[in-house]
């Protein structure tokens, strides 16, 4: 509430708010060439690999989380976002249904607040600036603290490429002292808010009272099924896909790979792939020293654990493990809230399960896992059986899932898939979220529709209540 702030957190607000409302009156006049210019400009300016490598190397150093080389390849997701936002519209006419006679405006939603996961100091708010200024929005930025100075960072490169090209710094700002209530009061203020992050994060953005697009938890799975019985170089492509979920940038992100469920006849050569693919396959003693240290009492995550290297996971848990190894594999020996190894795990430690018998038992326990945590998000499957995959998505309660893919590196969007790009992702109500899809380009804009007449389209009552239809009744 704006009585817990400071008479100087009041003045930063004010002042904060006052100098967006002016840079949005200046961008929302720009044209569709003036936008698509300051995206790549601003997208350079943050996306070449001199600046960010050096980027990560900041916000690793602040953080104390994540993998300094595989977040490099993160710069890759900002070339994404680009390339999706330069493909579309969002000046003026957007589309246009003759058939329908609609015709569709694209207009600025306003001031954006969006709040910034630690994990993703550098990326999430260059990927939310291209989407923003496309869409000819303003944005007040709030960093989280333990990364606060590498958010800031990116930013006042972005504000740079804004001013070489003639635009308002400020269509691009940061609170420059963050703090929960600070949050709070711009998330009030603003006109929209995007929160990527955890649950209270979230659950705060939609407590604000304004629009809002959220990120539900992850506890991203996958499925081996039978189509890779005899088949050995599958076995060895799908472990390795795992491998690269698991690993990239120390299993931070919600869509890095937690639990297998694998086919029993193939159970144990999977096994030895995870393990030929980097695994250390903890004992049953190394298990419950990570559990120890994973999990106070009553099973709440620690977040000492958070997106560390496995050796220093071992190390914390009182093990030592070899130093050329990836991640840490637990062979799951059951699936609910007193078996914390088959909930969300974000750090280099996979959980494997065994399903026998029909695929449904595979679905069965994808559900149960679903149960623990992570309902909304992302699952995965390894097959080559249209048949499961789709009844895998029929049955699955998330809003994404990935073929054949390591989903921390294709749910965010891919140059080898159709996802949208972008580092926030909406859970739909499985989630606590009001979208099932990523958040994108789409997202930032408000739409006018402006609907012209068409020749009458209206089915006789025969033709649309069918045999239900009883002509006495309309007497």
């Amino acid at each position: 509430m704006a009585r817990d702030l400071s008479q100087a957190q009041l003045i930063e607000l004010e002042n904060l708010i006052e100098n967006a409302k002016k840079a949005a009156a200046i961008i929302e006049t720009y044209s569709q060439e003036k936008v698509d210019r300051l995206i790549q400009a601003v997208a350079w300016s943050v996306a070449n690999k001199k600046t960010f490598l050096g980027l990560v190397d900041m916000g690793i150093t602040e953080s104390g989380l994540g993998d300094p080389i595989s977040r490099q390849n993160k710069r890759f997701k900002i070339r994404g976002c680009l390339r999706d936002a330069l493909r579309e519209k969002s000046v003026g006419i957007i589309e246009v249904l003759p058939e329908k006679g609609i015709t569709k405006y694209a207009k600025p939603v306003g001031i954006i607040g969006a709040l910034i996961p630690t994990t993703n100091p550098d990326l999430t708010p260059a990927g939310q600036a291209i989407y923003a200024i496309k869409a000819r929005d303003v944005v007040i930025f709030s960093a989280h603290p333990r990364a606060k100075n590498t958010t800031f960072e990116t930013v006042r490169l972005m504000r740079e490429a804004l001013v070489r090209e003639g635009a308002p710094a400020d269509i691009l700002q940061c609170i420059e002292n963050p703090s929960i209530p600070l949050t709070e009061e711009l998330m009030k203020r603003v006109d929209l808010v995007i929160a990527t992050g955890g649950r209270p994060m979230v659950k705060s953005a939609y407590s604000s009272g304004t629009p809002a697009y959220g990120s539900g938890a992850g506890n991203a799975t996958m499925i081996y099924d039978d189509t890779l019985e005899g088949h050995p170089e599958r076995i060895q492509e799908a472990a390795h896909n795992t491998m690269l979920s698991k690993t990239s940038d120390y299993g931070s992100g919600c869509s890095a790979d937690g639990n297998i469920i694998i086919y029993d006849k193939v159970y144990d050569k999977v096994l030895e792939a995870l393990q030929n693919e980097g695994g250390h396959l903890a004992n049953k003693n190394e298990c419950e020293l990570l559990k120890k240290v994973m999990w106070d009492n009553e099973n709440h995550r620690l977040s000492d654990t958070v997106a560390i290297a496995p050796q220093q996971l071992a190390k914390i848990a009182g093990f030592e493990i070899a130093k050329d190894k990836k991640f840490i594999i637990v062979e799951g020996n059951g699936i609910g809230k007193n078996h914390p190894f088959s909930g969300e795990k974000l750090t280099t430690l996979l959980a494997t399960y065994k399903y026998s018998g029909e695929f449904e038992n595979a679905l069965d326990t994808m559900r149960e896992i679903y149960e623990v945590g992570g309902k909304g998000h992302s699952v995965g499957i390894y097959s080559f059986d249209d048949e499961h995959i789709n009844r895998l998505g029929l049955a699955a309660p998330v809003s994404r899932i990935m073929v054949r893919q390591p989903q921390s590196k294709a749910n965010a969007g891919s140059s080898t898939n159709g996802m949208p790009m972008t580092s926030s992702m909406g859970c739909g109500t499985w989630g606590g979220n009001i979208v099932s899809e990523n958040i994108s380009l789409k997202h930032y804009m408000n739409t006018t529709w402006v609907s012209r007449p068409i020749p009458r389209d209206m089915p006789s009552d025969e033709e649309l209540f069918g045999e239900f239809y009883e002509p006495k009744l309309e007497e």
